[in-house]
């Protein structure tokens, strides 16, 4: 997604530029070009936010369920380790912020794994919970209930920390390239229907 909205970033920003033609023969083409950078922009956008929407389940997933029995909220990640070409890559969900006595549901797609890590922090980057899952059946759901503040490996812990870290990076730079988005996209759909109204005046 993050390619995805850079090449956005570069139409719409073309595109503004694009409205400082308003004559001549190319001044058509610039308008359609406009157009559907907006069009275009819009319906990834809308696909986008309606697809983190809805519920994550998966075909062949394994539903997790985390339940934090700790006296405060903590914040979970799901680490799902992945063995498809023996090279441990780390596929990290954020699976959200958790109060005392409440739980959240998380679905894993497991087909080319059989092990998961879960990590809990108090704060930031204050980790206060981790442990280490596997999955010998995976046509039976996991239920994994937090009742106590461990650390079931420190090295472990210390790479899923990385993980996490950079995930988190990752999301605030995506984060930042979609309002930049989101700016040149009210400002181009601002000037098209200023310049329609304009039109119809004249």
């Amino acid at each position: 997604m993050g390619l995805i909205v850079f090449v956005l970033f570069l139409c719409l920003a073309f595109s503004l530029l694009l409205s400082k033609v308003k004559s001549g023969r190319g001044a058509n083409w610039a308008k359609l070009f406009r157009i559907a950078s907006v069009v275009v922009s819009i319906s990834i956008f809308t696909y986008w936010f309606i697809k983190k929407s809805a519920v994550g389940v998966v075909n062949e997933a394994v539903g997790l369920q985390v339940i934090n029995i700790l006296p405060q909220t903590l914040d979970f990640y799901v680490i799902n380790i992945n063995d498809a070409d023996n090279n441990g890559i780390l596929d990290v969900k954020h699976i959200g912020k958790i109060r005392p006595e409440h739980y959240r549901i998380e679905y894993l797609k497991m087909d080319q794994s059989d092990e998961y890590w879960i990590t809990g922090y108090l704060g930031k980057k204050n980790l206060v919970y981790f442990s280490q899952h596997s999955v010998p059946n995976k046509n039976i759901d996991q239920i994994v209930e937090v009742q106590n503040y461990i650390n079931q490996s420190v090295k472990l812990s210390d790479k899923a920390k990385k993980q996490v870290e950079a995930y988190n990076y990752e999301n605030i730079k995506l984060g930042i390239w979609v309002t930049l988005d989101f700016l040149l996209l009210f400002l181009n759909l601002v000037l098209l229907l200023k310049r329609n109204r304009l039109s119809k005046k004249g």
